[in-house]
C-alpha cells in the first residue's frame, strides 16, 4: 500500500510517500512543497496544488492522511494554513480519496510513544523507522513522513481488531 502524508502550511507544505507492505515500511519520495511567502493566498494555493497533483500522479497512491489543524496562537496565520488544508482536501476528494486525519498529538504519540514529542524525536523515530541514513529534514517533510507511518499503523490496527 502507498501512504501520501501531508503536514499543510501556508508556505511549507510537508509531503512524505510510503509504501507499506509485509510490515516493512518503505520511504519512497519526501519533501517539502515551497511557495514564495510574499505571493498572494491564491497563488500560493494554485502552487501547492499543481504539485501536489504531479506528486499523485508520480505514486498513485492508494491512501491520503493529513496533520488536522491544531489551535495556533496567530489567528492570521490559523486562517491561511486552514485555507490551504481545505483545498488540499477538496483537491483530494477529486480524486476520489477518502482524508484520513490526525491531530500532531496522535502522529507524536503513534510514532515516539510521546504525545509531546520535541521536532527532533520525530525526524529521529521517522529516520529509525524507515530506515534512512538521517534524519529527514526540514522538520515539514519528517512531519508528512510521520504522518503516513501513524496512518499505515492505524491501517494495521484495524486489520487485526478482529
Amino acid at each position: 500500500m502507498i501512504i501520501f502524508g501531508i503536514d499543510p502550511g501556508s508556505t511549507t507544505t510537508g509531503f512524505g510517500i510510503i509504501k507499506y507492505q509485509n510490515n516493512e515500511f518503505i520511504p519512497l519520495d519526501y519533501g517539502v512543497i515551497q511557495t514564495e511567502p510574499n505571493s498572494s493566498q491564491s497563488v500560493k494555493i494554485k502552487l501547492l496544488i499543481n504539485d501536489l497533483n504531479e506528486l499523485i500522479k508520480t505514486y498513485q497512491p492508494d491512501s491520503v492522511a493529513i496533520e488536522e489543524l491544531f489551535f495556533s496562537k496567530n489567528v492570521k496565520t490559523a486562517i491561511k494554513v486552514a485555507e490551504c488544508r481545505g483545498a488540499i482536501i477538496s483537491e483530494m476528494v477529486k480524486f476520489d480519496y477518502d482524508i484520513n486525519e490526525y491531530t500532531p498529538n496522535q502522529i507524536k504519540q503513534n510514532i515516539c510513544g510521546d504525545g509531546k514529542a520535541d521536532k527532533k524525536s520525530v525526524q529521529k523515530m521517522a529516520q529509525i523507522i524507515l530506515n534512512l541514513t538521517a534524519p529527514p529534514k526540514p522538520d515539514d517533510a519528517a512531519d508528512a513522513l510521520a504522518i503516513a507511518i501513524c496512518h499505515a499503523n492505524h491501517l494495521k490496527q484495524k486489520q487485526y481488531a478482529f
